[in-house]
């Protein structure tokens, strides 16, 4: 379709770059900043290059708004029917299931443009690959308050946890979760077990809850309030994180953005990343974590 002067209308642009056939681009996915699924969809393929790297060769779990922020949503690990042949999919037998299940595979732009398309504004990540599911790469902590604490007490919590690590001779990542926490990821050898790397996990949060004010490390506390719960329960076969880059389901369209340590300080807040102030970021701060795998601690 032509616009005004000859300049071809975005949606068309859109269509160019992909074989995704596109439905209600106009479909407002956050009402209460009038973000469209068009926009949405734009937002994925700008931020592309800087996602893909992450998504690569892994499972992929969907959360999917067909109606937007603030209607129904639902958690999505099968391929749906009518998945087009460029979707890379990785089946594997699901003993919670107890089927075999077509997972999801985003290893290129037009995958990643259908996942927005289906309006899964969440896209999460398992924490091994495909070739080695049963072996994870990376190693998750997952920072999490309770009120009245807040994203200032997480940040305190969070460098203890770097902290602990650091001593152990580990190098680590932060990024927000998009909403009220933040992720500790280190890339890690392969050949470790998801038991292990658990249970390393596991004792780092116990070790910091001895001395530390508000933490707790085992999750019959972790809805206490005026906690902070440092949880290691997602280093399982199967479990996810929310992908770096991915949008979040929530009002302020905030994105699980990457950091330096550096950029956390107190004041900073998961909205002041969002859809519409990533793009402008430059720097990709975890650009050598896939350079830079290492042994767990002792």
């Amino acid at each position: 379709m032509a616009g005004s002067g000859g300049t071809r209308s975005e949606e068309t642009t859109i269509s160019d770059l992909t074989r995704v056939l596109f439905s209600n681009l106009d479909k407002i996915m956050y009402p209460s900043m009038q973000i469209t699924k068009k926009e949405v969809i734009a937002y994925y393929i700008r931020v592309a290059p800087r996602m893909l790297p992450f998504l690569s060769d892994r499972p992929v779990t969907m959360h999917r708004f067909p109606g937007g922020v603030g209607g129904e949503d639902f958690f999505e690990k099968d391929a749906p029917q009518g998945t087009p042949d460029f979707v890379h999919l990785f089946t594997h037998f699901s003993e919670t299931a107890d089927r075999e299940v077509n997972f999801v595979v985003c290893n290129n732009l037009d995958t990643l443009i259908w996942l927005a398309n289906l309006a899964s504004l969440e896209i999460h990540l398992t924490l091994s690959k495909t070739g080695s599911y049963e072996s994870p790469d990376l190693l998750l902590f997952d920072i999490d308050p309770e009120p009245p604490l807040g994203f200032d007490e997480v940040i305190d919590v969070s460098s203890v946890v770097r902290e602990h690590l650091g001593a152990a001779g580990m190098v680590t990542y932060v990024k927000t979760s998009g909403k009220k926490g933040l992720h500790i990821v280190v890339p890690i050898h392969a050949g470790y077990r998801f038991g292990e790397v658990r249970e390393f996990a596991h004792r780092i949060g116990k070790d910091i809850a001895k001395d530390t004010p508000h933490v707790v490390s085992e999750f019959p506390r972790s809805r206490d309030p005026g906690t902070i719960f440092v949880d290691y329960l997602q280093n399982a076969q199967g479990k996810t994180m929310v992908a770096p880059y991915s949008l979040r389901g929530i009002s302020a369209a905030t994105v699980s953005m990457p950091l330096q340590w550096d950029d956390l300080r107190k004041g900073v807040r998961a909205e002041d990343f969002n859809i519409k102030t990533v793009i402008s970021k430059k720097e990709e701060p975890w650009r050598d974590i896939f350079d830079n795998k290492q042994k767990i601690g002792r």
